[in-house]
């Protein structure tokens, strides 16, 4: 009787029963078999080699969300050709910040995928990323102006030298020919091009990694399994529920002394069941696109290039129109798009509730301030939702004027949830990119947003590691050991002409890339010759 008495009491303590029932306890627990999950349990791996770490996928594969290949772009985004990464101001400078921060991480991504080549943890680098040049395309006097500005302001750093720039269409159509023939011939065009750009299967990296992770004896990978609740512990571990989705969603408690979501878009809902106060005010904005595509050999052999444009008044960054070759398990395609498409999920195999569901006190009125501050998002969206097949084959000759409807098909990609949050000046602002969301004490930590996403997998984990783990981070051991895995890390590549050369030389080495040094002599006239204007010298 009193043993009941005392079960009694512990259950209706909230979190005391969970405690004590945890079946398993592990250092780690990994959600989401995406991308970022294999990235951050890779890391881990080579720090704390005897931590055990368990991996939940809701799927019954892994990569199937955003890091599928067919769900996203592809594109490595290095900023070589995103105008979306380059605003112009109104004293007409071209701002160039926010792309040496994605070129910067990129560059870090690709050293993570080189250390895990030489780690034997990777493989043939061709099966995950090629050569693919990146081009940005425009037309019209005010886009080919702007274009100039960008390519000019782009060569005061080290990391776009040898991007070429011209007006000329014969140039034109030697690098990307499907674009310019049938179009008009004195129509006013320009165009950069980046030889080093490529292009990369996410999926194939994540497959790889997650592979390589479960060969050790300490790592668990559970395919079907659900993430449903959090309780926090009073030692600061938690106690995480877990379905057994094969198992008509039977349940189990794990402990964790460190927890990571990385859901994709369903990690804000996750988020939001830990209840921890660095989560309050966050909420979330679905955003689906589709994507025409083509096989057909005749096309597809003719055009090896990633052609950006610029995105319409209104749409999202990630909405940006291109052109793109993509190389998926060895087999060439083209794909055009996105178009963009709306919906209420916030996974591509989610459940229209998501966004209901997430609404709350916390964050209802910074979604209300958001929508207001963002009405071109949503009439971009309704138009986008209005297209036929046929507008969207229009669309499609801007940028390949002699496109036949009857070689392309629609495919749709996967969601993107933009993170909406809190604003001092503004209520509530939508914020495109990634954020890493973590407690206090580092025990939990979560990524939300969207693009460039897995192309900087690698530095967004770092953060993660820098958030989370504040007392090891600066450690001499995990320090070395993160300069093995990133030869740079701690640096910037930015005007460092020598470090810039090094790691590029290792990184295409390694991944079986094209290499380009920068050539001091001919980068310092170079940047002599295009001197910035007042307004530009603080780039």
């Amino acid at each position: 009787m009193k043993k009941l008495l005392l079960t009694f009491l512990c259950a209706s303590i909230v979190g005391c029963a969970k405690q004590d029932d945890a079946e398993k306890t592990v250092d780690v627990l990994l959600i989401g078999g995406g991308i970022m999950s294999a990235s951050l349990g890779t890391y881990l791996k080579e720090l704390e080699p005897d931590w055990t770490i368990d991996i939940y996928e809701r799927l019954d594969q892994v990569a199937e969300e955003s890091s599928n290949p067919w769900n996203n772009a592809g594109t490595g985004h290095s900023a070589f050709c995103e105008l979306n990464y380059t605003s112009e101001k109104p004293d007409g400078h071209v701002d160039i910040s926010k792309a040496l921060a994605v070129t910067e991480s990129f560059e870090i991504s690709r050293q993570f995928w080189a250390h895990q080549i030489d780690k034997g943890v990777l493989s043939n680098p061709k099966s995950f990323i090629n050569d693919v040049p990146h081009i940005s395309f425009v037309w019209g006097d005010e886009n080919v102006a702007f274009l100039k500005k960008r390519h000019e302001a782009m060569q005061h750093s080290s990391l776009y030298r040898g991007m070429e720039y011209t007006e000329d269409h014969a140039t034109i159509n030697e690098w990307a020919p499907l674009v310019m023939e049938g179009r008009t011939a004195g129509q006013k065009v320009a165009a950069t091009r980046m030889p080093i750009g490529t292009d990369v299967n996410f999926g194939e990296i994540t497959r790889q990694l997650m592979g390589a992770l479960t060969r050790h004896g300490n790592v668990t990978l559970n395919l079907k399994h659900e993430v449903r609740d959090f309780v926090r512990n009073d030692d600061g571990t938690w106690n995480v529920t877990v379905a057994d989705l094969a198992k008509g969603g039977e349940e189990k408690t794990v402990k964790a002394k460190f927890v990571f979501i990385g859901a994709g878009g369903g990690a804000l809902p996750l988020l939001q069941k830990t209840g921890i106060p660095e989560a309050d005010g966050y909420a979330g904005f679905p955003v689906g696109g589709q994507f025409l595509y083509t096989t057909n050999p005749e096309v597809v052999e003719r055009h090896l290039a990633k052609v950006y444009g610029k995105a319409s008044v209104g749409a999202p960054p990630m909405s940006v129109p291109h052109l793109d070759t993509r190389v998926i398990d060895g087999k060439r395609a083209i794909l055009f798009g996105p178009f963009a498409t709306f919906s209420t999920k916030f996974l591509k195999k989610g459940s229209l509730l998501d966004m209901p569901r997430s609404l709350s006190t916390d964050n209802f009125m910074p979604i209300m301030h958001a929508g207001l501050d963002n009405l071109p998002l949503s009439t971009y969206l309704i138009g986008q939702l209005m297209l036929s097949q046929e507008e969207r084959i229009e669309e499609l000759r801007e940028y390949f004027p002699q496109a036949k409807a009857e070689d392309w098909k629609l495919l749709t990609a996967g969601q993107r949830v933009q993170v909406i949050k809190k604003d001092p000046e503004k209520g509530g602002v939508l914020q495109f990119g990634t954020e890493v969301v973590a407690a206090a004490d580092g025990s939990i930590a979560a990524l939300l947003g969207a693009s460039p996403g897995a192309s900087t997998a690698a530095p967004i984990m770092l953060t993660v590691l820098e958030k989370t783990f504040k007392d090891r981070i600066g450690t001499p051991e995990w320090q070395a050991k993160l300069k093995e895995i990133v030869p740079s890390y701690g640096q910037k590549l930015n005007n460092n002409i020598e470090l810039t050369n090094n790691i590029r030389a290792m990184t295409s080495e390694r991944l079986q890339l094209r290499f380009m040094p920068v050539e001091p002599e001919a980068a310092e006239a170079q940047a002599e010759a295009t001197a910035p204007q007042p307004a530009q010298a603080a780039l």
